[in-house]
């Protein structure tokens, strides 16, 4: 029987491996898999080596299993890193936002991530990256806007016989 194969096989392992740590049933799923083979007669090694993940790994799985059977497979709650603002402090960026950045003194048209990350700095003496203020804008159910560009020498005129509402 001729052997098959897939084109861009390491593009293709790499995608299969990221929806498998997509959801929480497909990653119990793949540690149950990796018990599995250890326990028909693998070593962690070559089990880690088949799934892709650290022979260290496929070892916590094992133990996990053997301490606390189907259980020990099944993720965990996990802490995470603790905020570093307070709610009170996150109740009074929603209401900051709800001004013109010019008003706390950001020399800035619109709120961005970039102004927001300046406001908390300065006034929190916190440091929030520009990509996790974008996404404390979202968060807070704010939606992104841009200012229309202006055309240099555009007749004002014919500008507003072409806009679709006045």
């Amino acid at each position: 029987m001729k052997r098959l194969t897939i084109t861009d096989a390491s593009t293709i392992v790499l995608g299969l491996q990221d929806e498998i740590r997509r959801s929480e049933e497909s990653r119990y799923d793949h540690r149950l898999h990796g018990v599995l083979l250890v326990a028909q007669g693998m070593s962690c090694p070559e089990v880690s080596r088949l799934l892709g993940d650290s022979p260290r790994t496929v070892e916590y799985w094992v133990r996990r299993f053997e301490e606390r059977g189907l259980a020990g497979l099944v993720e965990g709650e996990r802490s995470g890193r603790p905020r570093r603002l307070t709610d009170e402090q996150m109740d009074e960026i929603k209401l900051v936002l709800r001004q013109p950045p010019e008003a706390v003194g950001i020399a800035s048209g619109l709120w961005d991530g970039k102004g927001l990350s300046a406001f908390i700095k300065q006034r929190y003496g916190v440091t929030i990256g520009v990509r996790q203020c974008q996404y404390m804008f979202k968060s807070f159910g704010f939606r992104r806007r841009k200012p229309r560009p202006l055309i240099a020498r555009a007749n004002p005129e014919l500008q507003e016989t072409y806009k679709k509402s006045s």
